[in-house]
């Protein structure tokens, strides 16, 4: 068969260093340049693309109530969740592109990292500002690794490109080269461990 290749995109890790690379939120045009300067590296040149799969979550709906405040938040009627549900939305329409989305569920209100360590939190009244939303992502990871796995086992391409920083898809990246599949790690400048490095046959 002709060398074909799909790109798996980690979402949230993409948009992070897209915003850092840019200086402000990136929206859907800034996402298919980003993905157009992928397509056009040297490793994947004279390759065929099947599909580009983007994995991100929608932001997190239902109702929270804040612990000082005793307010309730709707999260569905926030501009955030408008505006993700907006961005998924219009990517999704985009040609050969599929979206591969996970969820995101409140879990209520936490303490903000920085004020866990302030001195005086254990003799002064907790404020507002001192909590953040505490919200888990699920299925995002889960859906990229299954995703090696098939396009791997059903030979469906010859190379991955996996954009991400994240050391928990070794195994994935292990059993798609046992396939005989080649994976490229797209870690735009990010610090990735030596162990994923490892396990990966080019970067991008």
């Amino acid at each position: 068969m002709d060398h074909r290749y799909a790109i798996l995109i980690d979402g949230g890790f993409f948009t992070r260093k897209l915003k850092q690379r840019l200086n402000k939120t990136p929206d859907v045009d800034d996402v298919l340049h980003a993905i157009d300067e992928l397509k056009e590296n040297e490793l994947l040149s004279g390759f065929e693309l099947l599909r580009t799969y983007y994995y991100d979550a929608y932001a997190a709906s239902g109702k929270v109530k804040h612990p000082v405040t005793k307010q309730t938040v709707n999260l569905a009627e926030t501009d955030v969740f408008t505006r993700n549900k907006a961005f998924l939305q219009k990517l999704e329409l985009q040609p050969n592109i599929s979206l591969r989305a996970g969820e995101l569920s409140p879990r209520g209100y936490k303490l903000n990292y920085r004020v866990m360590h302030q001195d005086d939190l254990a003799s002064r009244p907790l404020e507002e500002k001192d909590f953040m939303l505490d919200i888990e992502q699920k299925g995002v990871d889960l859906r990229i690794g299954l995703d090696i796995d098939r396009l791997s086992l059903r030979q469906m391409v010859r190379t991955i490109v996996v954009v991400t920083g994240d050391s928990d898809f070794i195994p994935a990246f292990k059993f798609a080269r046992r396939e005989g599949v080649r994976v490229i790690l797209a870690h735009m400048d990010h610090g990735v461990k030596r162990e994923l490095k490892a396990h990966t046959d080019g970067f991008i």
